[in-house]
């Protein structure tokens, strides 16, 4: 992986914190409109960390890939337009 794995994993911790604490929230009967905005927070952090690696792997794999196996680099930029495809 190319991305930052000390900020990834920090980034990922703290999703599941929160995801924690939405089954905390859902186990205690809590509002929901509380409930959804922390389930938003979860996945905008998600999101955030999703892009963070997609970006340093264009910036890297893909990179590399168009330098050193141009051969490979179509399937390279392929595998990130499905990624984008199922993120849109």
């Amino acid at each position: 992986m190319k991305a930052d794995a000390a900020r990834t994993l920090q980034l990922l911790k703290t999703a599941r914190g929160q995801i924690d604490g939405v089954i905390r929230m859902v186990e205690d009967d809590r509002y929901c409109i509380d409930i959804s905005n922390q389930i938003q927070a979860a996945s905008a952090i998600l999101a955030k960390v999703n892009q963070e690696i997609l970006s340093a792997h264009i910036h890297g794999c893909v990179k590399e890939a168009m330098q050193e196996q141009p051969e490979q680099a179509e399937a390279k930029i392929e595998e990130v337009l499905a990624i984008l495809d199922r993120c849109l």
